[in-house]
């Protein structure tokens, strides 16, 4: 059986799935591997498909007429990607970069408009991802024009955390990899200044760095600081390394 089949399988979208239909469908995808730093898809490309991320990590971005890189989102194994393709199919708006060897499952648009006519909640799922991923975009937008790069920062702490938080102690782990460029592509900032408001915050009490770990010691507080609203944190304790 193909490889594909069980990266399907394994996609919280398709979880519902038997498994003659997870058949049928990897009959009609097909897999590519990325190396590090190559584009999954271009701006100028035609959305005729849906990504499914089956081993590395992928960042969204969107880069300036000056070529100044600005990070939108990243994205997971057994998350899916470029689905505004399935509602709006033109071409790619965003760049999709490999951070590291990946391997993708792509999904044609005509294979997914049929599954969803089959399986609404499938329909549902897609919609409410988009539905988050949009209300992200709203924020982290707002955060932009009218704050600081201390509270942007925060912000962009705070939903890292959302997505990848874990308690961990008395600490709110942040369990992803994370490098302070990438940081500072996500709030609009350079290296340098992402480096020197984290020692802030950290003497401050807010967040503790140890061995290359961000925890968020007062994550409520934070949240209070910049108006981000109440946090959605999973309550799992799965510690990780942060790159830093």
């Amino acid at each position: 059986m193909n490889e594909q089949y069980w990266y399907l399988k394994r996609c919280s979208l398709f979880s519902q799935l038997s498994g003659h239909e997870l058949q049928a469908i990897e009959t009609s995808c097909y897999s590519r591997e990325f190396s590090k730093g190559e584009a999954v898809y271009l701006p100028s490309d035609m959305s005729d498909s849906v990504l499914l991320l089956a081993r590395g990590r992928v960042r969204i971005c969107h880069v300036t007429p000056e070529g100044k890189l600005a990070i939108l989102s990243f994205i997971d194994p057994g998350e899916m990607f470029g689905e505004l393709s399935l509602f709006r199919p033109e071409r790619r708006d965003e760049h999709a970069q490999a951070v590291e060897k990946s391997l993708v499952v792509l999904i044609p648009r005509q294979t997914m408009h049929r599954l969803m006519v089959r399986h609404p909640d499938i329909t549902m799922s897609l919609t409410r991802l988009y539905g988050m991923r949009l209300r992200t975009m709203e924020r982290r937008l707002k955060s932009l024009l009218y704050r600081s790069s201390r509270d942007r920062l925060i912000h962009l702490l705070l939903e890292l955390a959302e997505k990848y938080g874990r308690i961990h102690g008395q600490d709110l782990l942040i369990n992803t990899r994370l490098s302070h460029q990438d940081m500072a592509s996500a709030i609009g900032a350079t290296r340098e200044t992402v480096t020197i408001t984290l020692g802030d915050l950290q003497d401050e009490g807010l967040i503790r760095i140890e061995r290359r770990r961000v925890l968020l010691r007062e994550p409520d507080r934070m949240a209070d600081c910049v108006d981000y609203g109440p946090l959605r944190i999973p309550a799992t304790d799965i510690p990780l390394a942060v790159d830093l």
